[in-house]
């Protein structure tokens, strides 16, 4: 017995067809009274990326200036590589950014630094102030505040 692939093809068509009659039924409730759906982006909850965006954004934005090790969006994570400042080549830092929640709060974000110095050819660890720290944490706190704002205006 030898198999079609009508079949096959007749399921797609079955499915396509109901994708396109669920959007169609999507679009005339839209439009059903001329209303338009709206959408509160000023939220302090947007997390269609698994955290909150304006945090997501504001924190890429803030570590933009070293290369990036990984970026995960739906875990919230965003890893730097190491970053020699060009002015001060003997010093250099690594930076792990972690969004927590989906809510715009200040404990949604936590910032980690590691740094380290060049002693005899080697790079050696050295602390990093916590108020290093504590200032890149303000700055995408405040970034991602005028992200919403912005959002509200339009």
């Amino acid at each position: 017995m030898t198999l079609h692939p009508a079949p096959r093809r007749s399921a797609f068509r079955i499915a396509a067809a109901f994708v396109s009659a669920i959007a169609g039924v999507t679009t005339l409730a839209a439009c059903a009274g001329n209303e338009r759906p709206t959408a509160d982006l000023a939220a302090a909850q947007v997390n269609t990326i698994g955290v909150n965006s304006y945090l997501w954004r504001a924190a890429l934005d803030a570590v933009s200036f070293a290369p990036l090790l990984q970026a995960d969006s739906a875990g919230g994570v965003i890893v730097t590589d190491w970053y020699a400042n060009p002015a001060n080549p003997g010093e250099r830092v690594k930076l792990t950014v972690s969004v927590l929640d989906t809510d715009l709060r200040a404990d949604a974000l936590r910032v980690a630094a590691s740094r380290q110095v060049a002693q005899g050819g080697t790079w050696v660890e050295a602390p990093v102030q916590a108020a290093t720290v504590q200032k890149l944490e303000d700055i995408i706190l405040t970034k991602a505040r005028e992200l919403r704002r912005e959002a509200i205006r339009g």
